[in-house]
């Protein structure tokens, strides 16, 4: 089976702490994506940052996304995937805590995301139909 290295999209691009939600979701219109690894000042990864967060956390609460900053989302650890993992712990992991993206890392060093279409392509149809079955299910 394939590691989370060989699958993952390198170069993952954070938002840091002390970033505003605006320019957090600037990053993620610029980039094309849905959801952004948090990083503080020391490189290490705090948390998620996903659009429904910024819709449902900041614009819905009537927060100012310009003075919210991305740290303030960063709650609870984030689930990862080791750069090394074969693809049956990204299935497990992701399956597990029902999540659609994960965060590789390398030590403590963020080196790339693997997002479920990235296990799409890479494995064959019977694992990736019970984790999309994982991840529907209430």
């Amino acid at each position: 089976m394939p590691t989370a290295r060989e699958i993952m999209t390198p170069n993952a691009e954070c938002v840091n702490v002390d970033e505003s939600v605006v320019e957090a979701a600037e990053k993620m219109a610029r980039l094309d994506v849905g959801s952004l690894p948090i990083c503080g000042n020391d490189d290490r990864l705090k948390g998620m940052l996903t659009d429904r967060d910024i819709v449902v956390k900041v614009l819905a609460k009537g927060k100012d996304p310009k003075s919210c900053l991305a740290g303030e989302l960063a709650q609870g650890k984030p689930f990862t995937i080791g750069a090394d993992d074969d693809a049956r712990e990204i299935l497990r992991t992701m399956a597990t805590h029902k999540v659609r993206r994960l965060p590789v890392i390398d030590g403590q060093s963020l080196v790339g995301m693997v997002a479920l279409a990235d296990v799409c392509r890479a494995l064959p149809d019977s694992p990736v139909g019970d984790l999309l079955d994982a991840l529907t299910s209430d």
